[in-house]
């Protein structure tokens, strides 16, 4: 199977689509100016305890305050205490780690049981346990894995080491890059500590790395062939720091200087504004229909236009079966979170239960987030939950209609201007014209003259030409043309 991973950089925003055998599987948005938070350490201060909840609310610096269960609270060895009451006060200072970024009206989700990844290690400094990845299989393995880390340990001489979590990427990793990866975990969690002991609340102490470093880290397995990456400034720090902790990859990075944006050059685009679509149409003639909500997310399969050769219930098989593969996919592409309910075409052969449920959990097993099918509902409904941490990809690209009442979807002003960059690259690649207009809606206008200004300077520098703006009433905010002066 070719695996890919394309990384597209603008100044606005970063973007990783991850491809395989020529099909999109999953897509990853970064704007620069709504980075995710989570992994970042922050010294906080509560300012609401709920005792009811067992919870408190943390200003950690954002709009909205952070939330923290009693349960992520670490305790001092040998108490055992459970109330929140107990743990934390109002006006208390608190180190946390955001774990979930704030998602619609809900605010980011907080640990104080901190941990910080690297290529091979999760290091966390207020435990002594060692963990292994449980996609490490081979038990063999495992106990090497384990000697490796208690060796490095010893040899370092580290009073109070901390723990430590062996992560997938471990596996078959050799002592000297163990150790490497210890000492890089030490020298940051000694930076962070000064923070810890000088800085004031609310303050960030420690921010993750970006989206395209973090796809390295995270995301590359052996079986990756190729890294493509359209900016050349990014393309050398991604050398740079694979060449410090991920030196066995380099042979794979690859500069992409072409003329056609990268994203058209594998449809990956096309792809994008399909996965924001509730319709999602199967090979055989059937389709899916996905609809995220707050609480959870359904996805119904039905047969369409496919009625099979033989009877109803083979046609009722087959479409599930391609379903089963195709909602494993959609949940990457997706960025689906929480609970998601499944309701397959009712199947009477209990076999052909079984064979569907086997083929949606073989797939799941390339899914990098946590995902969990609980089992069926008396109503023959497919129960799991899959690890929500990022916004999906509706969130990120989207904002409930105004028109509607939040029933249907619109991308957001900024997106649209994203796309109008876009598509005025492309214009000046294929064209010769003396300058641009674009003719959009108020809302885009307004922000293309406003937050954007920085950036279409930069545009009209790169491409030598003047871009004017001129407001269409009648336009929806999703409408706009770019006109060649």
């Amino acid at each position: 199977m070719s695996e890919e991973i394309l990384i597209n950089i603008t100044p606005m925003e970063s973007r990783v689509a991850v491809v395989e055998n020529g099909v999109l599987q999953e897509v990853h948005v970064e704007r620069t100016q709504k980075r995710g938070i989570v992994g970042n350490i922050y010294k906080g201060k509560i300012v609401r305890v709920l005792p009811g909840m067992q919870a408190a609310f943390v200003d950690i610096g954002l709009d909205r305050a952070a939330f923290i269960h009693a349960s992520e609270i670490s305790l001092r060895e040998g108490s055992s205490v459970e109330s929140i009451s107990a743990l934390v006060h109002e006006g208390q200072s608190l180190v946390v780690q955001v774990t979930k970024d704030p998602i619609g009206s809900k605010g980011a989700r907080l640990t104080t049981q901190l941990s910080i990844p690297s290529r091979y290690l999760v290091y966390m400094p207020r435990t002594a346990h060692v963990g292994i990845s449980l996609k490490i299989e081979d038990e063999a393995e495992r106990e090497r894995l384990k000697k490796v880390v208690s060796d490095c340990v010893a040899k370092e001489g580290i009073q109070e080491a901390g723990g430590f979590i062996l992560r997938t990427a471990a596996e078959g990793a050799g002592a000297e890059e163990i150790l490497m990866d210890i000492r890089y975990l030490r020298r940051l969690w000694d930076q962070i500590n000064e923070q810890i002991k000088t800085i004031g609340a609310p303050s960030v102490i420690y921010e993750d790395l970006g989206l395209a470093l973090r796809t390295l880290r995270d995301l590359v397995s052996p079986k990756i062939e190729k890294i493509r990456i359209d900016s050349r400034e990014t393309f050398q720090k991604t050398t740079q720091f694979v060449a410090e902790l991920m030196p066995e990859i380099a042979d794979r990075l690859e500069h992409y200087p072409g003329e056609r944006p990268i994203f058209d050059l594998y449809g990956v685009e096309d792809e994008i504004q399909r996965a924001l679509e509730r319709k999602v149409p199967l090979k055989s003639g059937g389709y899916l229909v996905i609809d995220p909500a707050e609480a959870m997310t359904t996805i119904d399969v039905n047969t369409g236009a496919f009625v099979g050769h033989r009877n109803l219930e083979e046609t009722i098989f087959k479409t599930n079966l391609e379903a089963a593969t195709a909602i494993a996919r959609q949940m990457r592409l997706r960025n689906l979170g929480g609970i998601i309910i499944i309701d397959f075409i009712d199947m009477e052969d209990e076999e052909h239960q079984r064979q569907v449920l086997r083929t949606l959990e073989k797939q799941l097993e390339r899914d990098h987030a946590k995902t969990n099918i609980i089992g069926i509902t008396e109503l023959g409904l497919v129960q799991m939950t899959r690890k929500r941490t990022r916004e999906s990809l509706e969130q990120v690209l989207c904002e409930p209609c105004s028109s509607c009442q939040g029933r249907g979807k619109l991308k957001t002003p900024e997106t649209i201007c994203y796309e109008i960059f876009r598509e005025i690259l492309r214009e000046a690649r294929a064209y010769q014209a003396e300058g641009y207009r674009v003719l959009a809606n108020q809302k885009v206008v307004d922000r293309l003259l406003d937050e954007e200004s920085g950036n279409v300077a930069e545009l009209e520098g790169f491409i030598g030409r003047t871009i004017r703006f001129q407001v269409e009433t009648m336009y929806s905010q999703e409408q706009y043309d770019v006109v060649l002066l």
